[in-house]
């Protein structure tokens, strides 16, 4: 079974140094399903293809008394698929890379870079829809071709084995513990002993994008051979780690510059954090619409909710947010269990994603989008825009995301960095701009465009907030 992976980035070749294999050489090991090979069928300034060769010996797998009583054991498609024997492979091969470890190129680590991954052959019962429940959130684009059973008998019908391929940018440690854990999630059956140390290997190599995925109770259960008792586990750790998140600015309590005299009165006041900061300044624009009805897109753990409740005028606020565990976050923040009829009256919380146009989501007077658009990569932000301004369409719209500029505040990110690793990009305020403007002139909004945060001369504030308006 062979499967390649192919990096798009400057320098391309230093892709080596955080695989920690040579692109001169050929590595070579047994491990305990067969044999194992990686070696680079291209190297290039601009790109570089890794591949993956695995040898099953389907026969030494099963050897003992045990196995003379099922054939399937012999007669199957372990050679020639890529499944949880594939992901045995892979750690054989790049265990360095999957523990995110490199000494010879250690700025990379973090880099985000496009891959194309190939895998001509996958086992996987659910189907395509299933891989895209999988691939599509964590930012790739999916392409899955179904074979026959036999190409010379059409009318014995579909195969369950799939070709793949797979479009994002991912860092390394990312790509290579995707398919770790999501090659045996599609084939659903492991060919190993499933205990404990698999509960380790999942969280090891899922972490924090595992836990953000809306399908992890299925990978969980599917990647654990549906142990009740390694599942529920699996599922306790991964609600108990922290999410980071970008880095908190305290705002500065001394006088500020006359030059920075426009920002809000709250952004000078000592000890309020900056996510506080966004909130007041997105319920300030909420109270000013005069609006009776509330969506808050991406609502995560239920700040901006609670906030809400407070506010009197509002009859009808609705949560939606993609991940189950941010969900059951912000209903534990709410004591929704114990929340009295009358509050439950005004106030829902739904799973919905903002890539699918959604009935939901219609009708409200105002819609929040606090720090959610730059977690969409181009093709998604495009249809969270027709989503929303299209099809939702609430009267006013409001929207933060960060501001670059700001960025270089920060001495372990710089100007270039992003504050977050799932950021697909960060916007300057001119930016900023020329996006909320293409909005309006589009979907027929009128924008104003304000800072949230201390301000300063040359590079503005840290946040920026957009409120747009229904013509």
């Amino acid at each position: 079974m062979l499967i390649t992976l192919t990096c798009y980035a400057p320098n391309a070749p230093e892709v080596g140094y955080l695989l920690a294999k040579n692109p001169d050489s050929v590595f070579e090991r047994e491990f305990s399903a067969g044999q194992v090979w990686v070696f680079y069928p291209e190297v290039a300034e601009d790109h570089i293809t890794v591949a993956l060769l695995t040898e099953i010996d389907p026969v030494g797998l099963v050897r003992g008394p045990a196995a003379l009583t099922q054939l399937d054991q012999y007669v199957n498609d372990r050679p020639y698929v890529s499944t949880s024997l594939t992901s045995v492979a892979l750690h054989t091969a790049f265990a360095t890379a999957l523990a995110g470890r490199n000494k010879e190129r250690p700025e990379r680590l973090n880099e985000r870079m496009r891959w194309v991954v190939a895998l001509p052959a996958v086992a996987c019962d659910g189907g395509e829809d299933l891989m895209a429940r999988l691939f599509t959130p964590l930012g790739y684009t999916l392409t899955a071709t179904r074979h026959p059973l036999d190409s010379s008998f059409l009318a014995w019908g579909a195969s369950d084995i799939y070709s793949v391929r797979l479009e994002g940018e991912q860092t390394v440690r990312d790509v290579l513990g995707h398919l770790y854990v999501l090659l045996p999630v599609l084939d659903n059956s492991k060919h190993y002993y499933v205990d404990r140390e698999e509960t380790e290997k999942l969280l090891d190599h899922g972490g924090a994008w595992l836990a953000l995925h809306p399908e992890r109770e299925l990978i969980a259960r599917r990647y654990l051979r549906y142990k009740r008792t390694l599942i529920s586990s699996a599922l306790e750790r991964l609600a108990a780690l922290d999410v980071p998140i970008e880095p908190e600015v305290e705002a500065n309590g001394s006088e500020t510059s006359d030059e920075a005299a426009g920002a809000s009165e709250l952004a000078r006041e000592p000890g309020v954090g900056l996510h506080e900061q966004r909130l007041q300044a997105v319920l300030a624009a909420i109270r000013e619409s005069n609006a009776h009805s509330l969506v808050d897109l991406g609502c995560g753990e239920g700040k901006l909710l609670q906030l809400a409740l407070k506010e009197r005028q509002l009859t009808r606020i609705l949560g939606v947010d993609v991940s189950s565990l941010a969900l059951a976050r912000a209903r534990r923040r709410l004591h929704w269990e114990t929340m009295p009829p009358a509050q439950r009256a005004r106030i829902d919380i739904v799973q919905g994603s903002l890539l699918y146009r959604d009935n939901r989501l219609a009708g409200f007077d105002v819609a929040a989008l606090v720090e959610v658009i730059e977690h969409l990569d181009a093709p998604r932000l495009s249809a969270m825009e027709r989503v929303v301004f299209e099809h939702a369409r609430p009267r006013r719209v409001i929207v933060t995301t960060p501001n670059r500029e700001y960025n270089v505040h920060w001495e372990t990110l710089g100007s270039e960095r992003l504050r977050h690793s799932d950021h697909r990009f960060e916007w300057t305020r001119a930016e900023g701009r020329a996006w909320a403007e293409r909005m309006s002139a589009t979907y027929h909004y009128e924008v104003t465009q304000q800072e949230i945060g201390a301000a300063e001369p040359e590079i503005g504030a840290p946040s920026q907030l957009f409120i747009f308006d229904q013509r």
